[in-house]
């Protein structure tokens, strides 16, 4: 079992709270925006969902 990791770049500012809270590196900054890179090692853990100030981010099971 995995998690599928969105981001809605419309939503996300760069602000990289996602990326340093993160604990196994599943977001990289790519043009200035959060992005999932390494998704396959999400812990569905949801820090990134909850430190997000945009709601940018998705997680759910898959």
């Amino acid at each position: 079992m995995g998690f599928d990791v969105k981001v809605n770049a419309e939503k996300c500012t760069g602000c990289e709270e996602c990326v340093d809270i993160c604990p196994v590196e599943v977001f990289e900054m790519v043009d200035d925006k959060s992005t999932p890179e390494n998704a396959d090692e999400c812990l569905g853990c949801e820090s990134c969902v909850e430190t997000c100030p945009e709601d940018a981010i998705t997680v759910e099971e898959n």
